[in-house]
């Protein structure tokens, strides 16, 4: 169930329902009353921004640093089924080593608090709440995007998604508009642009290496024990 209102991109064309993706291995968050409380808080606040839903729109509001990527991903609709499945498993930011908390693919209206923490750093994980704000899934496109919630250290959207064009060509796409919100991030300006930069790239790495590999998902099996390094992706 959806914890607050989200909206699905609506459908262009009816499309068969697609097969559930299979649940990757992902680092198992403890349940303690820590993380609980932070996911309870999170799911009662609104999105910090106001364009909730743009990244699916042609033009992306003003006010914000914008961001466009894409990728080549291959052929057909093989290909984009399975870059599909990855994506909407939250397969990007696992690849990037971002923990999701609660884990589930991705459903419009669902609050998820990604979790990163430093190698080699006693500070504690950091803690991003989120919220899925649409979700895709049809023949020649699937994805999703997320929004930012208070505490986020910026305040936009980001968008995943795959699409096939009437060539067959298969395409991956990060879109997004933010602009830093928490005090460190702007303290820190040039190291959250970096970080923002290899981000997109380990994602963009992620999907061409999942879409290429016709075997298991990455990841795909028994779940870690939290603390346990995410399935990595290959080097940018």
């Amino acid at each position: 169930m959806s914890d607050s209102p989200g909206h699905e991109v609506p459908r262009t064309v009816p499309s068969a329902p697609a097969p559930t993706p299979p649940t990757p291995a992902v680092p198992a968050a403890r349940t303690g009353s820590a993380l609980e409380r932070r996911l309870r808080a999170a799911r009662a606040t609104e999105p910090n921004y106001r364009e909730v839903g743009a990244t699916a729109a042609d033009r992306l509001p003003e006010g914000y640093t914008h961001l466009r990527r894409r990728v080549h991903l291959g052929h057909g609709p093989e290909v984009l089924a399975r870059a599909g499945r990855f994506v909407l498993g939250w397969g990007c930011q696992l690849g990037t080593g971002f923990a999701v908390f609660p884990y589930a693919p991705a459903e419009p209206g669902a609050t998820v608090l990604l979790r990163l923490g430093l190698p080699g750093s006693r500070w504690p994980r950091l803690v991003i709440p989120c919220r899925v704000v649409w979700t895709v899934d049809e023949p020649d496109r699937i994805g999703f995007a997320y929004g930012t919630l208070p505490g986020h250290p910026e305040c936009g959207e980001e968008a995943f998604l795959v699409s096939m064009d009437a060539a067959g060509e298969v395409w991956f796409e990060v879109v997004a508009f933010a602009r830093l919100a928490a005090w460190y991030a702007r303290l820190g300006r040039p190291v959250s642009v970096l970080c923002q930069y290899l981000a997109i790239e380990r994602y963009l790495a992620s999907v061409v290496h999942a879409a290429a590999d016709p075997g298991p998902d990455p990841g795909h099996g028994t779940p870690l024990p939290d603390g346990a390094p995410p399935p990595s992706a290959p080097s940018a």
